[in-house]
């Protein structure tokens, strides 16, 4: 009798066993589904003096030098994998010798700009979401999709360092995704931002690798989540001036000393009124904002405007205030990333996605740039900004064709494109809710699960 009775538990057992299995197997088909589906925005970064500028749009990164008009080679023999997911965030160092690209892949690449050599591959636990270089080139930090910063440091010399090197934890934002990660301009701060609709200003210590433990404040008002963060260079604040975009359709700035809000510029009411299409939803989200080098201007890129919005930064009494917007005429061109260069007096923009869906074509992007921001000499007249044609960037028809993938691009896979920006672009951000059911599978098939001794 006990006999029978072990046995039927254990065939129950099994047959739970096989029900769970048949469940994930389930589950996970429409896991991986949902992930096949996701779309990856077009980045941009531009180096700090104009010498190149980098577009990474899926798991492709693309680079073109400006000073040789030539497209560059990237060249990896760190050991370690090329990257094969979508790349979701790419960034230059401070002094442009150091190049940082990473992303769904869970791969952080180290690069160094004077050869486009691989100098670092290094493994994350989970998907990265945010960059930064330290301002000395020394390090750099890194955020996944639970909200760690973590950080790695480099050779000095900038030789290759090993492979699978190991990061250590730097600060923690406790289960939120980190959105964006920015150093402060005198590189005392590191300012981190999530998706919980905050902003953490954490003094950088001395001794990175043993972690951040001083937090200098945190910058609070923001009422979805906060997507950019950029410093303005203020003569008497070396620390800069940060602004910030978010979700609630608005740019922010802020004293990072003690995390007062100094101004609101409620950007989507005003795109709304000037350039966006009222009738969609949700299509006023901040997706980027860059700050312009000498002339106190921030480019602004919303979900759904067709172009850019400038915002002008009054210093002495701490406001901003709507410029202009500079629309992209004949093209449906609503940029995903912006970029800009110390010198040059371009800001550089890109538009385009990847994985795109019901195209023969997996990947677009379309790069731009709008002039008009160099330093004017006193009495000068001000320059308006200029959208360049094709004929006119930098680079012209090869920059275009190393960037974009070709130099021109068919009207109709470029509708099919934008529409995907828009969507994706929305989705970016917003919290996932899963069922009970998705909750559990993701539970028992966590891969990243510590090892107990």
């Amino acid at each position: 009798m006990e006999g029978a009775k072990m046995e039927g538990a254990r065939i129950e057992e099994c047959e739970h066993d096989n029900s769970n299995t048949q469940e994930d197997a389930q589950v996970e088909e429409s896991e991986q589904n949902n992930k096949d589906m996701e779309v990856a925005p077009a980045l941009i970064s531009v180096h700090p003096t104009q010498n190149s500028v980098a577009v990474a749009v899926g798991s492709d990164l693309r680079v073109f030098n400006l000073l040789d008009n030539c497209a560059v080679t990237l060249v990896d023999e760190s050991g370690g994998a090329s990257h094969n997911d979508s790349i979701r965030c790419i960034k230059y160092g401070t002094n442009g010798k150091l190049f940082v690209s990473a992303g769904d892949d869970k791969l952080v690449k180290v690069w160094s700009t004077d050869c486009w050599r691989c100098i670092s591959t290094v493994i994350s636990e989970k998907r990265v979401s945010a960059v930064a270089v330290s301002n000395d080139g020394l390090h750099v930090c890194f955020a996944d999709k639970f909200g760690v910063v973590w950080v790695v440091d480099l050779p000095v010399d900038g030789t290759e360092a090993p492979l699978n090197k190991k990061a250590a934890p730097l600060l923690a934002h406790y289960c939120s995704i980190i959105t964006s990660l920015e150093f402060s301009p005198d590189g005392r701060f590191i300012v981190s931002a999530d998706r919980d609709f905050k902003i953490r200003v954490t003094v950088f210590p001395t001794k990175p690798l043993n972690g951040a433990h001083e937090i200098q404040s945190f910058c609070l008002g923001h009422t979805e989540f906060v997507s950019c963060l950029a410093f303005i260079c203020a003569p008497d604040s070396p620390q800069g001036i940060l602004v910030s975009g978010g979700g609630d359709s608005t740019v922010r700035m802020w004293d990072i000393i003690s995390g007062t809000l100094l101004d609101t510029c409620e950007v989507g009411a005003k795109a709304g009124l000037i350039e966006s299409d009222a009738t969609e939803a949700n299509c006023s989200t901040v997706t980027d904002i860059c700050a312009i080098p000498d002339c106190y201007l921030i480019a602004v890129a919303i979900q759904s405007l067709r172009g850019i919005m400038l915002l002008t930064c009054d210093l002495p009494s701490w406001t901003l205030s709507v410029t202009k917007v500079v629309s992209i005429t004949g093209e449906n061109f609503v940029p995903t990333s912006l970029g800009s260069s110390i010198s040059g007096g371009l800001l550089w923009m890109v538009t385009g996605a990847s994985k795109l869906q019901g195209s023969d074509i997996s990947s677009l992007s379309r790069v731009k740039a709008v002039s008009g921001f160099n330093k004017s000499s006193p009495g000068a007249r001000e320059q308006e900004p200029v959208v360049l044609t094709d004929t006119e960037i930098p680079g012209g028809a090869k920059l275009l064709e190393k960037l974009q993938g070709s130099i021109s691009i068919d009207e109709k896979v470029f509708l099919a494109a934008a529409d995907a920006v828009k969507t994706a672009m929305c989705n970016l951000l917003i919290k996932k809710q899963y069922t009970d059911e998705k909750r559990e599978f993701r539970k028992r098939t966590r891969n990243d699960k510590k090892n107990t001794q």
